[in-house]
């Protein structure tokens, strides 16, 4: 409830890192709360990265370093300011989240809501996100190491926690110093439902397609105008409709339009590209290659594309490492979670950090309805998120 005071939305057009201040002052905050808690080797460097340790409390030397991760920043896709919590017993049926605005959190609109009838839940009040992307997930993370500090019983080894700015905006590894985070293997707590373990993730690529036209009088135009425009419509009318985000689920990849701007003279589409297949992702840029290279045969010189990967599925990273991910699995079942293996249809700070050489699949935190105004967090699952951490921390040390 405190974390998601923070204002820590997260800029695409700022062009420093952190994007935002009020990432850096959620980050030293929480090293503040750090050395309160007595953790150790904690340090927060230009980029507002923050890192810290739970020393080992044995003295068995073969306990493999582990490490937990989330990140500041909230989604730039809804307002993140002034964001006002609320716990509501859920009693079943509608919440409302703001009666001058009526706006109401419904199970009409996400029927998986009646799954936590009887529980609290933290709710928004309808004008910014919550902001448990990724709040719970630090909130989890330094609740765990609490216990654990609290608990001296639990025998571990050394735990290494870190959070990370930007990961909304697919920057939160560029800074990332992986050699001195010192871990076999890491976690990022950044899931959604009760359960979610995910190992797998999309290939993606970010693309521009840019159209330069020809403006002449409409008057006489005739076989003389070519309208960037239309162009851009055109190439849009190429891509496969079946695979547009609205239309693919699961495994699916799909091209999601997601900037268009045009006049006559000048237009351009923006799209990102997402498959987990390496494969069907090639073959999909490879696609757009070849229609800008037929816009071009029609009107010379008319096209140009700007194609960049921006990360890879972490399966190819991880998966010869599987029992990092068991472990996971074991941990969830001992505090009675049922494990929900399957692919994130996006993208983690861990996908990126796994091919920086830290494989880390990702756990969840328990909430809903990301980057929205209707996210909410049950309380029952974010405990036993904090509870999957410190399993997993008493387990490795076995």
């Amino acid at each position: 409830m405190k974390y998601v005071t923070f204002g820590t939305q997260s800029s695409e057009t700022s062009g420093t890192t952190p994007s935002t201040p009020g990432q850096r002052v959620f980050a030293e905050a929480l090293v503040k709360e750090l050395n309160e808690l007595g953790l150790e080797e904690i340090s927060i460097d230009e980029h507002s990265y923050v890192m810290a340790s739970l020393p080992a409390n044995t003295d068995d030397a073969s306990i493999p370093t582990i490490g937990f991760i989330s990140h500041l920043d909230t989604s730039p896709d809804m307002a993140g300011e002034n964001v006002k919590p609320r716990i509501v017993t859920y009693e079943g049926g509608d919440i409302c989240l703001n009666a001058d605005r009526n706006i109401v959190l419904s199970p009409a609109m996400f029927p998986e809501m009646l799954e936590y009838a009887g529980q609290d839940i933290i709710v928004t009040d309808g004008t910014t996100l919550l902001g448990a992307d990724d709040k719970a997930g630090i909130a989890a993370i330094i609740s765990a190491m609490a216990y654990l500090k609290e608990h001296p019983e639990i025998k571990h080894g050394k735990v290494r926690i870190g959070f990370t700015p930007d990961e909304e905006i697919g920057q939160g590894a560029d800074h990332f110093d992986v050699q001195r985070f010192g871990c076999d293997w890491a976690y990022t707590v950044d899931g959604g439902q009760m359960g979610e373990l995910e190992y797998e993730n999309f290939n993606a690529a970010s693309a521009k397609i840019s159209f330069k036209g020809l403006n002449v009088h409409p008057g006489t135009a005739k076989d003389k105008m070519i309208n960037a425009a239309l162009l851009a419509t055109q190439f849009a009318s190429w891509l496969p409709a079946e695979q547009r985000p609205e239309h693919t689920e699961g495994y699916e990849g799909f091209f999601h339009l997601i900037g268009m701007e045009g006049s006559v003279e000048e237009a351009s589409l923006s799209y990102i590209i997402r498959d987990h297949s390496r494969e069907l992702f090639e073959q999909k840029k490879d696609l757009l290659k070849q229609l800008v290279t037929r816009m071009n045969e029609a009107y010379a010189g008319s096209t140009t594309l700007v194609l960049k990967d921006q990360y890879y599925n972490m399966r190819e990273i991880v998966e010869p490492k599987k029992h990092i991910v068991d472990l996971a699995f074991q941990a969830m079942e001992a505090i009675g979670v049922t494990p929900k293996v399957q692919p994130i249809r996006g993208g983690t700070d861990g996908a990126r950090l796994s091919f920086m050489g830290l494989p880390c699949p990702n756990l969840f935190t328990g909430g809903h309805n990301f980057h929205g105004r209707y996210e909410y967090l049950p309380v029952p699952s974010l405990q036993k998120s904090m509870e999957t951490v410190i399993k997993i921390v008493e387990l490795a040390a076995k």
